[in-house]
């Protein structure tokens, strides 16, 4: 069975059709469980890899979509989302509680409970971005105002760095 028939990879693909996006899930013949195990997947510059990064602030599930050759910097998050609280990377029962994915294919789409979403600027100097679809050897091409837009995300200039 193709792991495009997984559950989880499913779910992203309804989520894209839903939302208007022409976009289809790819399956990887080696993984994409990181950011650097993307790229090279794909043939693809490391920065347009979105990395979908969960932590809790305040106990409250958000999602940082950050460019694959940059660092979150999660002392802005709690400013960034106007929360108060300490922020925690969630580990990966939080991350599949909060978004119905394991880590290693955690989709900015389809997850199965809602969070706010935070966009790394980063991520517009690409035409094309490859984000996680629901399966460590799946992704789907996207760009960053799609993205904005399928998950209402706020675009920042404040939550990454250079790596």
């Amino acid at each position: 069975m193709s792991v495009l028939e997984n559950d989880s990879v499913k779910r992203v693909q309804t989520a894209l059709a839903d939302a208007g996006s022409e976009a289809r899930v790819m399956e990887l013949a080696d993984t994409a469980r990181s950011a650097k195990d993307a790229a090279a997947s794909i043939g693809t510059e490391l920065g347009s890899i979105v990395k979908s990064l969960v932590f809790t602030v305040g106990g409250q599930p958000v999602m940082a979509l950050v460019s694959g050759d940059r660092n979150c910097r999660e002392d802005q998050l709690p400013r960034v989302f106007n929360l108060k609280g300490d922020v925690k990377r969630a580990d990966a029962d939080a991350v599949k509680a909060a978004t119905g994915f394991s880590i290693g294919g955690v989709a900015p789409v389809g997850m199965t409970g809602s969070m706010p979403v935070v966009i790394d600027v980063g991520l517009k100097r690409f035409e094309t971005v490859y984000a996680a679809a629901g399966h460590p050897h799946c992704v789907f091409p996207t760009s960053a105002a799609e993205l904005r837009r399928m998950t209402d995300g706020l675009i920042s200039y404040a939550i990454a760095s250079e790596a």
